[in-house]
């Protein structure tokens, strides 16, 4: 959509000269997902120029009644906060009380993702959805090292806790379900930082092409490798851990680019949708 603004007056800039009069008009191009503001370009007296860095105007089209797209609400950060904080509580509790000097490694790890993660928030508003999403899946870690497993269900090595858990015997874990769905979120959020710096460098919405998903996926996957790479100085650093040989970092790679390709998948299919409507 695009909205054309003009107003006459007798000064329209210093580089004009004095009382010079002519007519000034700001064009918005207002996008699909407008979560931030946006100056795009202006004219005067029909011929495109750029205007003067004072006169220069960010607008939000959410504030508009009605908004002239559809506008994301502003995630709600109180309740998300609650229950992330009482998860992470429990675990520090749980670590300590059980000895667990691996998985108090992961909840400092945690921490510091949860930092990270907010300053992200910060410059390029996550949704709700990625927000809660994040939160769930540091939930499933938290619980994946720390819920015991009953002695009647299968479970990869001798320590009986989620994360050894098999869901399909010899097939499939806890651990590479939780995988591929917390690399699938990360896929989903490089995909909403590539498509915010398009737009801001660009004014136009991004699709969902196949090389846009290309680097999301691999982006997602990076950041699972990285997770690799943590999980090795713990194998370092801490006797006795539970988090596996070649053969077990080999089912994560593949769990991530399993919940990678997932993730690229929904949002294409989203993508089309909204096209279509």
């Amino acid at each position: 959509m695009v909205v054309k603004v003009c107003v006459l007056d007798r000064v329209l800039s210093n580089s004009m000269g004095p009382k010079k009069r002519g007519r000034l008009c700001v064009v918005f191009h207002f996008l699909a997902t407008p979560n931030s503001p946006t100056f795009i370009s202006g004219f005067r007296g029909g011929n495109r120029q750029a205007i003067d860095s004072s006169t220069r105007v960010w607008f939000n089209v959410c504030h508009m009644n009605p908004p002239p797209v559809q506008c994301s609400p502003k995630p709600r950060l109180l309740p998300l906060a609650l229950f992330t904080l009482l998860y992470v509580l429990a675990a520090v509790g749980g670590s300590i009380v059980a000895g667990n000097r691996e998985f108090a490694f992961y909840i400092v790890v945690m921490l510091v993702l949860i930092s990270v993660v907010m300053l992200v928030h910060h410059r390029m508003r996550l949704t709700g959805g990625q927000l809660w999403a994040l939160s769930v899946w540091g939930l499933l870690h938290m619980a994946g090292g720390l819920v015991s497993v009953p002695a009647h269900l299968p479970v990869n090595g001798p320590i009986r806790v989620l994360y050894s858990l098999w869901i399909i015997p010899d097939l499939l874990k806890y651990d590479q379900v939780v995988h591929a769905f917390g690399f699938g979120v990360t896929t989903w959020i490089c995909w909403h930082a590539i498509r915010a710096s398009l737009r801001t460098v660009s004014g136009a919405e991004p699709r969902p092409s196949l090389g846009l998903m290309v680097l999301s996926a691999a982006a997602g996957m990076g950041f699972g490798a990285l997770n690799e790479v943590i999980e090795f100085i713990a194998v370092l650093t801490i006797p006795n851990t539970n988090v596996g040989g070649y053969e077990n970092t080999g089912g994560d790679l593949v769990a991530n680019l399993a919940g990678c390709v997932t993730a690229t998948v929904i949002i294409v299919a989203f993508g089309k949708k909204r096209r279509v409507a």
